[in-house]
């Protein structure tokens, strides 16, 4: 077993990805590597569907959001737009109880999501160790990257220095980032922030509403309510959080799958299930949500994509493509 980008993999792992690559460096889609031994690395998540389970070879890494971010820059057709911003926040990144970085006078670069750069005299570089690993990048520049050692604790390429950044971004130069997911903690001011740093400038409203809501699965109606509370995200599909009492909730079971999201908090997951029919992961609810996000406690949402229709006001709503699309 090893750990990768979203948690520990393993022989019989079932999860989402699109593209794996073998260790000759040839890029395949996955159902191409069933029956064969392979140690492959996870390319990209972001266009992921259900992958076939991986009996015969197994799962070293994924590729980080962080990298994701990156690549995904220098495929676009267009330049893209680096925001860098000064942050009034003071913010803590922790290894084993150990702060590692510490600053409030850190930058927020965004390219896609925001990611913390601290200045170097914020970060314990007596923990750091340079590695061999390099990147040149058209949008940000030359990368390096160094370790972080604590003790018996290595964590290979845990934090990274763009040492020729654009001319756009020059102070990025005077900067160290970390992998989000390969720190243990990370605080804004005394609250812990989970997956990654909050973008100033992504809203989320919760609304209430006297839209009429139903949710049909199977030719069966599922939930139905006149009282629905809509979520408006920055960039992502609406989202209708409806009261227990209006779900069939004798069809749902609680699930394993845990997530978490910067805005919102720990989501907990519901599987559903008609006869002999099962749906996995169909709804979430956030048991405890953030403060800052209070409408949505204990309330039920459906993943549109997943369910059979979602009917709003008795007109059917288009069925996003996201990446919880199943």
């Amino acid at each position: 077993m090893i750990s990768g980008g979203r948690g520990r993999y393993e022989r019989g792992w079932t999860g989402k990805i699109a593209q794996a690559r073998v260790y000759d460096d040839v890029e395949r889609p996955v159902e191409q590597l069933n029956g064969s031994w392979a140690r492959v690395c996870i390319l990209d998540a972001s266009d992921v569907r259900w992958a076939t389970r991986f009996r015969r070879f197994e799962v070293i890494a994924q590729k980080p959001l962080e990298d994701q971010l990156i690549a995904a820059a220098e495929q676009a057709q267009s330049r893209a737009e680096i925001r860098v911003e000064p942050s009034p926040r003071w913010v803590r990144a922790v290894v084993d109880g150990v702060v590692v970085a510490d600053s409030k006078q850190l930058l927020t670069v965004t390219l896609g999501l925001p990611v913390y750069y601290f200045p170097l005299r914020d970060v314990r570089a007596d923990m750091l160790e340079r590695s061999d690993r390099k990147e040149s990048h058209s949008t940000l520049g030359q990368r390096s990257f160094y370790h972080l050692r604590l003790g018996d604790r290595f964590i290979e390429d845990a934090a990274w220095r763009f040492e020729a950044p654009p001319p756009e971004a020059p102070r990025l130069g005077e900067h160290v980032a970390f992998y989000w997911g390969r720190l243990d903690h990370w605080y804004e001011e005394d609250d812990e922030v989970f997956v990654h740093p909050r973008d100033p400038h992504h809203r989320v409203d919760v609304l209430n509403s006297s839209r009429h809501v139903r949710v049909v699965v199977g030719g069966e109606v599922v939930a139905d309510s006149h009282r629905p509370r809509l979520l408006f995200e920055t960039g992502l599909p609406t989202r209708y959080y409806l009261p227990r009492m209006d779900v069939r909730m004798e069809l749902l079971t609680q699930s394993d799958t845990v997530t978490q999201c910067p805005y919102k908090g720990r989501t907990v997951h519901y599987s559903l299930r008609l006869g002999d029919r099962a749906r996995p992961d169909i709804a979430w609810s956030y048991p405890f949500p953030i403060p800052e996000c209070p409408k949505i406690e204990n309330l039920i949402c459906f993943y549109d994509e997943r369910v059979d229709t979602v009917e709003v006001d008795g007109e059917v709503q288009p069925k996003p493509r996201t990446p919880w699309s199943s």
